[in-house]
């Protein structure tokens, strides 16, 4: 992904290949082990920024996610993006600023608990997933070519008001760019009936020579004013390597559905 590359964004170019689970984890990057319900749907919205040295970027994700089954669901995640980059024109320091904008890339893909609890009382899953590549690339907002991911998730409830989140996962990026290993660990606490707090460490290794790991730290909150509707507000800044300096994200999950479903 270009588009992440100029704006010193590395960690994510592997971490926004996961499904659109990874905004059912919203406000987070780090999702949980938890499809959603059978026959239940989540509508997800809102809008990303990051900020490196030389470059401002938005995003406004939205995703719809379903449960085909007991432990499976599948979905889909589109949005659009604006880039402002600032470029040096010569080696006498002059500057120029860059604006760009368009649709982003196309997600697909699928989350299946394979565990519900192990002997350690955790939830596992698995979350493959294909970015397709409809951003444009001849603008930078975009590779150009498809990749693939493939993440373990474990969650695991910690008492009656919080728990804790793993992910690990392997990107496989298409055209010159190298494959990248990205992992994390994420926490929630449930504060009031209708506030949690959630929190998150992640971070991503690309193969290739002298690459070192970009790492980010988030942390925001949920509100559930209704039990059909959620709220959530975060930020972060870099903890190590290629990430962006600061990032913020709000937005909403709806969900809705038919027929019974299982509490999770």
């Amino acid at each position: 992904m270009k588009n992440m590359a100029t704006c010193g964004g590395a960690i994510l170019t592997g971490l926004l290949l996961l499904p659109p689970g990874v905004w059912a984890g919203r406000p987070l990057t780090i999702d949980d082990a938890d499809p959603v319900d059978a026959g239940q749907f989540e509508f997800e919205s809102g809008a990303a920024f990051e900020h490196a040295p030389d470059c401002k970027h938005w995003d406004y994700p939205a995703g719809l996610t379903c449960g085909l089954f007991p432990g499976l669901e599948m979905g889909m995640g589109f949005g659009g993006q604006l880039e402002e980059r600032t470029e040096n024109l010569d080696t006498a320091g002059t500057e120029a600023t860059c604006r760009e904008g368009g649709i982003g890339d196309l997600t697909i893909g699928a989350k299946w608990q394979f565990v519900r609890s192990c002997p350690l009382g955790a939830r596992h899953a698995l979350a493959p997933s294909v970015k397709l590549p409809t951003a444009d690339d001849r603008k930078d907002l975009g590779s150009g070519k498809t990749d693939c991911d493939l993440t373990w998730i474990a969650s695991r409830a910690m008492g009656g008001k919080a728990g804790v989140h793993v992910n690990l996962g392997y990107s496989w990026i298409g055209g010159p760019e190298k494959d990248a290993l990205h992992y994390g660990v994420a926490m929630d606490y449930q504060i009031l009936d209708t506030v949690q707090w959630v929190g998150e460490a992640f971070a991503e290794k690309a193969f290739a020579d002298e690459a070192v790991t970009a790492a980010q730290l988030n942390t925001g909150f949920r509100v559930n004013p209704t039990a059909d509707l959620t709220f959530d507000i975060a930020a972060g800044s870099e903890l190590s390597g290629d990430a962006p300096d600061f990032t913020a994200a709000a937005g909403l999950t709806w969900a809705f559905g038919f027929g019974n479903s299982d509490n999770k």
